[in-house]
């Protein structure tokens, strides 16, 4: 097992009451509520870097969900990934209380212009010694393109059009604006850089205009680690093409496999790590493990579920009747192809829709520390790269995982024993240097105006 290649883990969260097990800030283990308190984002913080976590990620949204019953009510009531705070703001401070651990964090393109958006990332990355990860999305929720003045979301393929354009003009912005030795700190001259060595970029793209120069130095990444998160096939092209990390959504190894093959194709053999999201409940035996699960889930509201799935499935759930059993609806006329597709996840039919989708949106693994190793052996047997862990309640999800878990990943060669020296790139890619590869298209399309002495 000495040689088996480790795998990556993410402690994925959000800067909110509750992300995704909607209900459980309410149990007497959570610190959920304290969401507003810099201790409560320590303590997770040196949690994950004592558990050889690689990141802290953070998801992020930019409207209340409110296509259940066509209302934010529900989404209000349950503190259902509202309020939300900046999860940029955390990170030059957890950075401060932690010296290895990486902070990946999701902003999408729409919601700041490419200018001030790559100054920020720059200045994180600085402040972090280069530990800051970027979740490129385009968002899904037509409130966050109706708040940041879009009237609506724009159509999908033109959100994948702009974040092309996005990231062509930030990528100029950090890679070459500022060349390698343009910076002095020449004291005797008083001199700091070099202006022969400082260049606008002149972007002109169909969305985005940016002229530069970069407001910001080079950063240890120059640009910081690049997650993607889409899973259509427009979204998968992307990836291919930019990103350095993708999260996908498969739910089971099988069905990753062929997406797994599907992203590798789309790389073209650019190096690229997969990770998949995974939710855990610990115990000692497996009924005890099972006990405990189906506790947690009996405490979760339906209405809070309910509103979440309705967004993420692009369906009013309010409108199929969430009392209605799941048997009677099975052999309902005109029954949605969303409904169709949640019935036929269902084993049995005396649930009630909204049990069902509580159900369906809380499926995690579980089980002993032993078996919980075995799924993520199984994840890794089919090319997968790393877990996004979920938590059910926190801190206790990852401190049980922690506790329990990562000794056992640890025998068996599937977690890190010690942090790799270096940036955030270099622990996800020992030995691949600091900056993105030269075959990336952010340094190997003809972006340079000023010679080809970038270093590699």
């Amino acid at each position: 097992m000495a040689d088996r290649p480790r795998m990556l883990f993410n402690a994925f969260t959000m800067f909110t009451p509750s992300h995704h097990a909607q209900g459980l800030w309410a149990e007497p283990d959570s610190n959920q509520l304290a969401y507003n308190d810099p201790a409560t984002w320590i303590e997770l913080a040196r949690l994950c870097e004592r558990g050889m976590f690689d990141t802290i990620f953070f998801a992020d949204v930019l409207a209340p969900y409110d296509t259940y019953q066509q209302s934010r009510d529900a989404t209000v009531f349950e503190g259902m990934q509202f309020p939300t705070g900046d999860p940029s703001v955390l990170i030059p401070l957890l950075a401060h209380h932690t010296e290895h651990l990486g902070f990946t964090f999701t902003q999408n393109i729409l919601q700041e212009h490419p200018y001030p958006f790559a100054r920020k990332m720059s200045t994180l990355d600085h402040l972090t010694g280069g530990r800051v990860a970027w979740n490129i999305v385009t968002t899904f929720l037509p409130g966050a393109g109706r708040n940041l003045g879009y009237g609506g979301l724009p159509e999908h393929g033109d959100r994948y059009a702009r974040a092309e354009d996005y990231v062509q003009a930030v990528y100029k912005l950090w890679e070459h604006s500022w060349e390698d030795d343009a910076v002095l700190r020449d004291r005797a001259r008083r001199q700091f850089a070099d202006p022969a060595k400082v260049h606008e970029v002149d972007h002109e793209g169909p969305y985005y205009t940016v002229y530069g120069p970069h407001l910001s130095e080079p950063s240890p990444q120059r640009t910081p680690l690049l997650f993607q998160a889409g899973m259509s096939g427009t979204g998968r092209a992307f990836a291919g093409r930019h990103a350095e990390a993708l999260f996908i959504s498969s739910t089971t190894p099988e069905s990753a496999a062929p997406v797994v093959a599907d992203v590798r194709r789309a790389a073209a053999g650019r190096r690229i790590r997969i990770f998949v999201p995974q939710a855990y409940v610990v115990g000692s035996t497996e009924a005890e493990a099972r006990r405990r699960d189906t506790e947690l889930l009996e405490r979760q509201t339906v209405e809070g579920n309910l509103a979440r799935m309705s967004v993420f499935l692009h369906h009013d759930f309010a409108t199929d009747g969430p009392d209605t059993p799941v048997g009677e609806l099975r052999n309902r006329p005109g029954v949605s192809r969303q409904v169709r597709d949640l019935l036929n996840a269902a084993d049995r039919d005396d649930w009630t829709l909204g049990e069902l989708v509580r159900w369906v949106g809380n499926r995690r693994l579980a089980g002993t520390p032993e078996r919980i190793a075995d799924s993520v052996e199984a994840w890794q047997s089919v090319g997968v790269d790393g877990v996004n862990l979920q938590y059910v309640v926190s801190p206790t999800t990852f401190a049980e995982f922690v506790d329990h878990v990562v000794p056992v990943l640890r025998a068996r060669g599937l977690v890190q024993r010690e942090y790799a020296p270096g940036t955030l790139r270099e622990k996800f890619f020992p030995g691949s240097g600091s900056r993105l590869p030269v075959s990336h298209p952010a340094r190997a399309r003809g972006f340079r105006r000023w010679g080809n002495n970038l270093k590699g």
